[in-house]
């Protein structure tokens, strides 16, 4: 097979992210007869990975890093991974989004995807526990003026995490005071069993102020969370009314999905959905 110059590099890096952690480990001949591209290539992503933390280079071929269900990894770290699939949800989610609406995000980088989507949507509050996606807001209204329509943002106080989320008592209690059509909320992983949890512990409390404070709760997840399990579960699959995730993930795990939640929507593959 000739060389694939067709794949991005990011898509070709998680095309062999999700191989090394489906397979638990690969070599290098391997992926360079699966992808149609040169063994030189396939060693710069795997580099690439590794430097990013989430695959270990071995003699020949690569191996998944075993996290801890403590392990929190920074903005920076994520924001490499998935970046298609993340682009497909955030565009997918903000069709759900009608104008005039109280609208709450929570941090991570699907979310911050998704705040650039909605620059244009007009009239909304948007609450945020992220520094990330206040400053997306801020920075359009800097560089455009302040317009009519433009976004009411409210960031709360608190302590900043690895991802750049603000948590803690002081924006457990702000959250507290608030109400939100919807909730779009990242998450760290997501499983059947767990729920919805997170690494950080008080980011599991102001995560579960924001499931409580919100009519609706929307999940912005690739396929990559499902059967992720954090430190600390925030939230039970029945309090989540929407999962927007991307074409990869697994027919069994849509099967499973559907018999927990009200809607699943793949980005991608499903026709635009009604806004909240």
């Amino acid at each position: 097979m000739s060389e694939n110059q067709n794949l991005l590099a990011e898509q070709r890096r998680a095309l062999i992210l999700d191989e090394v952690r489906r397979r638990g480990g690969v070599r290098v001949n391997e992926l360079t007869r699966k992808l149609g591209v040169s063994d030189m290539t396939v060693r710069r992503d795997l580099d690439a990975l590794a430097r990013q933390g989430v695959l270990e280079k071995v003699h020949g071929g690569a191996v998944p890093v075993l996290e801890a269900s403590t392990h929190e990894p920074g903005f920076e770290a994520k924001s490499g991974l998935e970046l298609s699939a993340k682009e497909d949800i955030a565009k997918a989610a903000a069709e759900l989004v009608a104008p005039g609406s109280a609208i709450a995000l929570s941090g991570g980088t699907t979310t911050y995807a998704l705040a650039h989507h909605l620059l244009e949507v007009a009239d909304l509050t948007v609450v945020t526990n992220s520094v990330r996606v206040a400053d997306v807001f801020h920075s359009a209204q800097r560089s455009a003026g302040q317009r009519q329509g433009a976004a009411t943002v409210v960031l709360t106080g608190g302590v900043r995490t690895p991802s750049d989320s603000l948590v803690g008592p002081v924006a457990d209690q702000a959250i507290a005071t608030l109400h939100f059509d919807v909730l779009f909320l990242g998450v760290h992983g997501i499983s059947t069993e767990a729920g919805l949890s997170t690494p950080n512990l008080a980011e599991a409390e102001t995560n579960r102020r924001l499931v409580q404070s919100a009519r609706r709760v929307v999940v912005v997840a690739d396929h990559t969370k499902w059967g992720t399990v954090g430190l600390s579960s925030f939230a039970s699959l029945d309090q989540v009314d929407t999962l927007v995730t991307d074409a990869g993930l697994a027919a069994e795990a849509r099967e499973e999905i559907a018999e927990h939640l009200r809607h699943l929507i793949v980005a991608g593959e499903d026709e635009g959905a009604d806004a909240l």
